[in-house]
């Protein structure tokens, strides 16, 4: 494949369908006004009959590389070159690279934006403690149980309202994994250190996510992937009873730390300022 090389700008982008909804474009053309950096972030919606051509043509076109989103970030590991052992193990990338020979190299930076979220805010966190409590079991789910187990947590246990879809995530990681039913939340929480809500419970028009948290310990770290609300119910819950708690605003940030420092060879800084004009709907 002959590739075409620009000097400017540097392109970048996320393909996904739907891709409206998507935060990427809208983050990483903050850095890249922020560092005075001359490029475009894209979105850009595909069909997954035309998944291929478009990373052909992504590739051809000089583009440093893309995220992906669903309902691709299965399907792009049959396209990729080469693949990160993270995202092998996991079964998905959210991130992919684009060498000036036309390679492609297939990441997943979503378990390291989990755990890099949470030392942020708890940077005594200790995963080895004991067990964690992971509701959902979708994309992001899989990604999470696998950073977890990667830090050292001792057993994950798992529920999901269509149980079928924890046992895969059970069986895919092993005897490490255990699987709860959706009501035996309280059996589940018993004494874990670590509660991840990976579910879009409590996020703005959808239904309340309230479990009880009278069995969890009051050193736990409880963690939601949802970052709209800011502060869900679920962490409002955990908040009340005595537990830390980290918001979901971060992960987002820090999974796309890597894949921008890739592109651009610039490390994007998160702090504050980031954050508001993350969260600031008129931006």
């Amino acid at each position: 494949m002959t590739i075409t090389t620009y000097n400017n700008p540097l392109l970048a982008g996320v393909i996904g369908n739907p891709i409206s909804h998507s935060k990427s474009p809208k983050l990483h053309n903050y850095w890249l006004n922020k560092y005075g950096i001359n490029g475009y972030y894209i979105p850009i919606a595909v069909h997954s009959n035309k998944l291929k051509p478009t990373i052909d043509s992504l590739v051809t076109l000089g583009f440093r590389g893309i995220n992906v989103t669903m309902p691709h970030k299965s399907s792009v590991l049959t396209l990729a070159d080469t693949i990160t052992d993270r995202a092998s193990i996991i079964g998905a990338a959210n991130t992919l690279y684009f060498s000036t020979s036309g390679k492609v190299t297939a990441d997943n930076t979503d378990g390291y934006g989990f755990l890099k979220n949470i030392y942020h805010h708890f940077k005594n966190w200790n995963p080895k403690a004991g067990d964690a409590v992971v509701f959902g079991a979708g994309g992001a789910a899989k990604a999470i149980v696998y950073a977890l187990l990667a830090e050292g947590v001792p057993r994950v246990k798992i529920l999901n309202r269509t149980k079928i879809k924890a046992t895969l995530i059970a069986d895919h990681f092993g005897n490490k994994v255990e699987v709860f039913d959706w009501y035996s939340y309280g059996e589940a929480l018993d004494g874990a250190k670590t509660i991840v809500n990976t579910t879009s419970l409590g996020m703005v028009n959808q239904p309340q996510f309230q479990p009880n948290f009278e069995t969890v310990s009051t050193n736990a770290l409880v963690t939601d992937l949802v970052y709209n609300p800011l502060e869900t119910e679920f962490l409002r819950m955990a908040k009340q009873s005595g537990c830390q708690t980290v918001d979901g605003l971060g992960m987002l940030l820090f999974q796309a730390e890597l894949g921008f420092s890739n592109w651009f060879n610039l490390k994007p800084e998160i702090n504050n300022e980031l954050r508001s004009y993350m969260l600031n709907k008129n931006d």
